[in-house]
């Protein structure tokens, strides 16, 4: 099954995806189990940062990102999507463009906008059916924001926080631009261009953007 190959950027034999699936991969847990460990572990291992962008394949590689201690939504589903592959269960990546609404400021000055794009999430492949899943905000940066984290039981779709806890808009979807089955860089590039096209301007040449 294609969701399940190792490729350029799902690097999962290398070292550092190896070490995070280790104890997983000897244990006696179902497929599902797994899978909602492993969410969790990405989820609040890795903390969430959008404001780093990298500008570079090697910047994409699920070994690359696993080595670092945050990263945004796209990293880490790739390190998820790596993992879970390594795992021998089946994930692919999905892109959309969602609205922020709340704790947005900081996400205003410097994107110009509180819509994020594109926003990375994950496909999981359990029992016969695809499920969503997305690893990005990690339990204290929910906290801060007086959001529920998101929780994976590995049979809903986990996608997002559409409200906070007391009741206010927290984040919508605006648009689905569907899953891929290995992180589609020229996508991405592209649909960034396209809708930060100041700030790709300004780090041309760059290996990363930084905000």
């Amino acid at each position: 099954m294609k969701y399940l190959e190792e490729t350029y950027y799902f690097d999962y034999n290398t070292e550092s995806i190896q070490n995070i699936i280790k104890d997983l991969k000897e244990s006696t847990l179902t497929q599902k189990e797994k899978a909602k460990q492993l969410y969790l572990k990405i989820r609040d291992l890795w903390r969430y940062d959008p404001y780093l962008i990298h500008l570079t394949k090697e910047g994409y590689k699920a070994s690359v990102i696993a080595e670092k201690n945050s990263g945004h939504c796209i990293d880490k589903s790739i390190l998820l999507i790596a993992c879970l592959r390594g795992l021998g269960i089946p994930a692919r990546i999905h892109l959309a463009k969602v609205k922020n609404h709340i704790g947005v400021e900081r996400l205003i000055e410097k994107f110009g906008t509180n819509e994020l794009t594109p926003h990375g999430m994950v496909n999981i492949f359990l029992n016969d059916k695809w499920l969503k899943a997305s690893p990005a905000f990690n339990k204290e940066l929910c906290e801060k924001c007086n959001v529920e984290p998101l929780e994976f039981d590995g049979e809903q779709d986990s996608m997002f926080q559409e409200f906070n806890k007391e009741g206010s808009v927290f984040m919508e979807y605006l648009e689905d631009y569907g899953h891929f089955d290995d992180v589609p860089l020229g996508f991405i590039f592209n649909n960034m261009k396209e809708h930060y096209p100041e700030i790709v301007e300004k780090y041309s040449g760059f290996t990363e953007i930084k905000l």
